[in-house]
């Protein structure tokens, strides 16, 4: 089981996100008021701290919402779960993963910083099955793979 460390939002896509502490996840849509949540297959992203770590190691002044993330967990090897998983986030939220990492077609500031980035590696994507509030603190649980 992980934990929440971060829940971000930003008003526009291509921005690093900002850490609200809470937010509300919505059912078909995502993290309300963030720019990436609409009914699509990538409502939500998750990035684990550990995978923000990496990208410190190698000098960088990052962390939470610095790689657009969603939602920025500890404690849960987010990168090695299967599509198809679904995890409860705090009390009633329930997300499905629906793709591991993403082509990064233009580079962004981080990988002409250090010649690398996790996000398209390690970062994952869902739609959000049940909607519900989640915090900073909130449990993260692995409840079972769709189709599996």
């Amino acid at each position: 089981m992980g934990k929440i460390i971060a829940v971000c939002r930003s008003a526009k896509t291509g921005e690093r996100k900002t850490d609200i502490r809470r937010g509300m996840l919505r059912t078909d849509h995502g993290l309300e008021g963030d720019a990436h949540a609409r009914n699509w297959h990538r409502q939500v992203s998750l990035l684990a701290r550990e995978s923000i770590r990496k990208m410190q190691e190698k000098g960088l002044a990052v962390g939470p919402g610095d790689f657009a993330e969603n939602i920025t967990t500890e404690g849960i090897d987010l990168a090695a779960l299967p599509v198809g998983t679904r995890l409860r986030l705090g009390e009633e939220a329930v997300v499905e993963i629906t793709q591991i990492g993403k082509t990064c077609h233009s580079k962004c500031n981080i990988y002409r910083q250090a010649g690398d980035c996790v996000m398209p590696r390690e970062g994952v994507f869902a739609a959000v099955k049940t909607g519900g509030a989640i915090k900073k603190g909130d449990t993260v649980e692995v409840i079972g793979i769709e189709n599996g």
